[in-house]
């Protein structure tokens, strides 16, 4: 693996969740890490982790919301060959309904997910290319196979990421450098539990984030989409034709997984 996505990765949206699991393994691998996220705590915990499998391991606590935040990473990373790009920072940043929400908040829906994933995508894919070698993952979401009250502009931002990986995988499949879309579904991670989602709920399918991020690494040359912990039935379900039945159906699932504020 080292010698393909090596020496370096970066992991935007490394500090927990599939984001630090997908850190420790790459650490396991022997490939050194740059992980980026928001909170400097969580972070610097993934990072010593990662540390005592004996890679090494810089860490940057950066809002990819800030501008100048792609800059610092571009900027920090100058002096090092990154084989591999994850995009793992994508969460609902903003969920309300369209009309009830400011649309700054909305904007930042698309800035994290849209115009930050292009950014480093481009960047780091260029260099890729340039080698001959490498990969990108850009992590996605049940979401963006059709729409959700509180999550319109989420899910359209998350259909997007995978249209975008589908050619970006043409593209780039002649050159040494594989790309992946890794679609999941309802996984117990930290950003989900804060979002108040019932991980109970009887007959839930609840991927775990080692189980999923050892999921990515096997099937990374798999692409362009890769459909995680057991869910490609239900993505095949949710592109069926009869939309007005797909989308009130999934709605009231989604209303027993997050009760209304």
């Amino acid at each position: 693996m080292r010698e393909k996505y090596g020496p370096w990765a970066v992991i935007a949206g490394g500090s927990e969740g599939v984001g630090a699991s997908l850190a420790h393994q790459l650490a396991d691998a022997g490939i050194n890490l740059v992980l980026v996220a928001r909170k400097p705590g969580p972070l610097e915990a993934t990072a010593e982790g990662a540390r005592r499998l004996g890679v090494e391991v810089r860490t940057l606590a950066l809002d990819l919301l800030d501008p100048s935040a792609v800059q610092a990473i571009v900027r920090d990373t100058t002096d090092v060959q990154v084989g591999l790009l994850i995009f793992n920072a994508g969460a609902n940043s903003y969920g309300y309904d369209f009309l009830d929400g400011e649309l700054t908040g909305h904007h930042g829906v698309l800035d994290l997910n849209i115009t930050a994933q292009l950014a480093l995508t481009h960047h780091f894919g260029r260099l890729m290319k340039q080698r001959g070698r490498g990969g990108i993952v850009l992590v996605g979401s049940l979401a963006g196979y059709l729409g959700s009250a509180r999550q319109s502009v989420y899910g359209a931002v998350k259909a997007f990421s995978r249209v975008f990986a589908e050619g970006l995988w043409l593209e780039l499949r002649d050159h040494g450098v594989d790309v992946l879309e890794l679609v999941l579904g309802v996984t117990r991670t930290p950003a989900m539990a804060r979002a108040g989602l019932n991980f109970d709920l009887p007959g839930l399918n609840v991927g775990e984030p080692d189980d999923i991020a050892r999921e990515c690494l096997a099937h990374l040359a798999d692409g362009p989409v890769w459909i995680a912990g057991g869910n490609a039935a239900t993505a095949a379900k949710r592109n069926g034709m009869d939309r007005t039945r797909l989308v009130l159906g999934a709605h009231e699932a989604m209303t027993r997984l997050l009760p209304p504020r």
